[in-house]
């Protein structure tokens, strides 16, 4: 019997965001900057290699679709690795998946061969999100959780800014293979760092005794003065025994909070991942060139990352029900407001960026702090399968999204820009659904 037994929730919920911890989170941070650039790589490639290839938009359809397959199967596949075998391990070898696939697209030759890794590098970026996710939460105290994973997850859209800015440069001088041979190795070198200095959550090592050595050697490095042979509990991140992960979602205290955040994820996955696949076709259909294109795309991250900042510290002080839900009502009405930029000044490309880059700040803002609302809902055991299948549902709607892409375009600018306001729209009906939001400050226990 252990001479003591510490309840290492209590631990970290009353304890200072340490440096250390802050420094854990930037590593997760950085594999999603890699994981939001190869999510949208094809985006940008895909003007130029319909020029290399000679085909037609519609022709990449089925390559958006099953890249989405693969993040929606990978999603809930890593999920449950990530609950069962660790996050840490699950999202180190997911970010090498989707980098070594990153690397083969490069040397792809048709369509075929450009579905099938797709659907691998799918299969990896979307296993390394909610691992991710799961695994900054539980690194941070309740109080600091919005912001440790909302500052994690902001790394989609700061990772297809980047890649924006560099398409811009890479793809009319040096052409799309050499942007999918960077877009692989960095995660790539990525992965052996975070295998040498990432650790596993502590909240997943107290529920495995033969680990309590390596839980006690990090709790140290948190700060914390550790007796020699203490035992560890977490009581509150429990669910009751006798459910499987799916059971315990739908159980009673959980069931209406699965329902809501699966029709926000799907909805408004729908939308961003219109925008990502499919934006600079658009662009280039209203008359643009393949780098204003580009740079429409790097303009709706770019206003991406800087609204999940300012969604980071709303829901930190004001809690999360009213920024989600009027972050919806505000990035549909910013879509609508980009069709009367492109009907009014269809010249004025400075003021088109501007739009996509308001519109880009509002769906960001909502889509990447839904993944912290669904950290914060389920408790450790399913943390990482519930934010999986959540996002699942997600790769759902944007599977959707490619399908009807190239039709939508080929209808107008209005269809592409009203289903992404009626998308976000039903993405705040689900959000409206969740009880159990983030709280704000005094109201939390």
């Amino acid at each position: 019997m252990p001479a003591s037994v510490i309840d290492v929730g209590a631990l970290i919920e009353r304890s200072p965001w340490t440096t250390y911890q802050k420094a854990l989170t930037l590593l997760a941070a950085i594999a999603v900057i890699f994981d939001g650039f190869d999510i949208q790589i094809l985006g940008f490639a895909i003007p130029s290699i319909m020029a290399e290839w000679h085909l037609k938009r519609a022709a990449f359809a089925p390559v958006l679709a099953i890249g989405l397959a693969g993040m929606a199967l990978g999603s809930p596949f890593a999920g449950y690795c990530g609950d069962r075998f660790g996050r840490r391990t699950t999202m180190i070898g997911c970010v090498a998946l989707f980098g070594a696939a990153t690397i083969a697209t490069a040397f792809a030759r048709g369509i075929p061969e450009l579905a099938i890794l797709r659907f691998l590098t799918g299969m990896g970026a979307g296993g390394a999100l909610p691992n991710a996710s799961a695994l900054v939460a539980e690194f941070a105290p309740v109080v600091r959780r919005p912001m440790a994973v909302t500052l994690t997850i902001v790394c989609v859209p700061l990772g297809g800014m980047i890649g924006g800015v560099g398409a811009a440069r890479i793809l009319p001088a040096y052409g799309w293979h050499t942007l999918y041979v960077i877009g692989g190795m960095a995660p790539l070198l990525l992965g052996l760092a975070l295998w040498v200095a990432l650790p596993e959550s502590p909240r997943y090592l107290v529920r495995h005794p033969a680990r309590w050595n390596e839980l006690a050697r990090l709790l140290r490095r948190f700060g914390h003065a550790l007796e020699s042979g203490c035992g560890f509990t977490d009581p509150r991140e429990t669910v009751k025994e006798g459910h499987s992960a799916i059971g315990a979602l739908f159980s009673r205290g959980l069931r209406l909070d699965t329902v809501g955040l699966w029709i926000a994820f799907f909805a408004s996955l729908n939308a961003v991942y219109l925008v990502f696949g499919w934006l600079p076709a658009m662009l280039t259909a209203q008359g643009l060139d393949l780098g204003a294109a580009s740079s429409g795309l790097a303009a709706y991250n770019f206003g991406g990352v800087l609204g999940v900042l300012i969604w980071a510290v709303m829901v930190t002080y004001t809690g999360s029900r009213a920024p989600l839900l009027g972050g919806c009502v505000a990035g549909a009405a910013s879509a609508l407001a980009l069709q009367l930029i492109l009907t009014r000044a269809p010249g004025t490309h400075t003021l088109l960026l501007a739009g996509i880059g308001l519109h880009g700040l509002f769906a960001n803002a909502v889509q990447t702090t839904m993944y912290a609302l669904a950290a914060h809902v389920y408790p450790t055991k399913i943390r990482a399968s519930g934010v999986a299948l959540a996002a699942a549902i997600g790769r759902l709607g944007a599977m959707l999204s490619s399908f009807t892409g190239a039709s939508l375009i080929q209808l107008g600018s209005m269809a592409f820009l009203g289903v992404l306001a009626v998308s976000l729209l039903c993405a705040g009906i689900g959000l409206a659904i969740v009880r159990a939001h983030f709280a704000r400050p005094e109201a939390r226990g």
